[in-house]
């Protein structure tokens, strides 16, 4: 018996279901040490559009890590919800970063090619030379410029095309034309105008002749014709996860500028100036581990955070324990008070 059409019914997949196949599919394809931080799904009809954030391990190719993960994604969703999945957004939300492995010297039966290959991969990316800075696409200051641009020319268009036609000249334009004849450079709307147009193509020069991305750091390429860039805030991370591993730091604040990192940590225990000799050491090991085409220069500061005279907090507590315990002893210590109790004892007796 066939069923027709109109009675079968319909099979629904909800965005929900999507984004949660989506953000499985994209894990399948995460190198160690990535996850998916978030993702979003939208269903249209028969297609649907994907979105996934995800955070990667450092140092990794990001590029390569995002197509093959976009790839999974869009073809493992399409494949389990049966929808068509044209195109899926991948974004790297955030950077990890994890130990190298330590170098492994070159046994003799290990061809020397794979130790210096395996050398290489472990290295820093300094291979290529520095790529150039990555310019800002500027697009607001672009679509204003055109935007006003082609709304002026199409109404002077507009007005001179129906002059030629016979019509009478717009009204804005006559009374453009009338008060530019009455009014002369010693105006002061005409002064303003002059200096607010001066201010607008100095912006107008600067968008096309600045670079921008002031917030990114340059690195260097590791193939020619390869541009990269890292946050500043990803390389404050960086340092900032170093340095709180040392011993003696309780707290840590790392600004990342253009040339210069400034690194202020707090001592809560140990001799500050060994601290601190430790800060620099591990600040400079991690420095060009980033990648930068040219490594910013470090500042250091030490900042005391501890009472005086006080030790580290491993020994807080057992210091604590053992004064708790001199101080609970001398309580019992005073009490001859129940010594007078014998004395009316044996007074007892004898009147028994």
């Amino acid at each position: 018996m066939t069923v027709p059409a109109a009675g079968r019914g319909t099979t629904t997949v909800t965005p929900r279901a999507v984004r949660r196949i989506a953000e499985r599919a994209a894990s399948e394809a995460l190198p160690d040490g990535g996850t998916v931080t978030s993702g979003s799904a939208s269903v249209h009809g028969a297609s649907a559009r994907v979105k996934v954030g995800v955070r990667l391990p450092y140092p990794l190719p990001a590029d390569e890590a995002a197509e093959r993960i976009q790839e999974r994604a869009r073809t493992r969703t399409a494949a389990l919800t049966g929808l068509s999945v044209p195109h899926a957004d991948v974004r790297i939300n955030s950077l990890s970063v994890h130990p190298l492995p330590p170098a492994r010297t070159p046994s003799g039966d290990e061809p020397r090619g794979t130790a210096d290959a395996a050398r290489g991969a472990r290295g820093t990316v300094r291979s290529g030379g520095p790529g150039g800075r990555i310019r800002a696409q500027r697009r607001i200051p672009s679509a204003l410029t055109a935007a006003v641009g082609a709304i002026g020319c199409a109404l002077l268009l507009v007005d001179v095309i129906a002059v030629r036609l016979g019509d009478a000249p717009a009204a804005w334009r006559t009374w453009l034309v009338d008060w530019a004849s009455t009014h002369g450079p010693a105006d002061t709307a005409v002064r303003f105008g002059g200096v607010l147009a001066a201010l607008t193509g100095a912006w107008l020069l600067g968008c096309a002749l600045l670079p921008g991305q002031r917030r990114r750091l340059t690195m260097a390429a590791p193939a020619p014709g390869l541009r990269a860039a890292l946050d500043r805030s990803a390389a404050a991370r960086v340092v900032q996860d170093r340095t709180a591993a040392v011993g003696g730091v309780v707290r840590v604040l790392v600004r990342v500028r253009r040339r210069r990192v400034k690194v202020l940590a707090e001592v809560g225990y140990g001799a500050p100036e060994q601290v601190r000799a430790e800060v620099v050491r591990v600040v400079q090991a991690a420095l060009p581990e980033l990648g930068l085409a040219r490594t910013p220069t470090l500042r250091v500061g030490i900042r005391v955070r501890r009472a005086p005279q006080g030790p580290p907090p491993s020994a807080e507590k057992p210091r604590q324990s053992t004064t708790a315990s001199t101080t609970a002893t001398p309580t019992p210590a005073p009490a001859p008070a129940p010594a007078p109790a014998p004395a009316p004892a044996p007074a007892q007796q004898r009147e028994v």
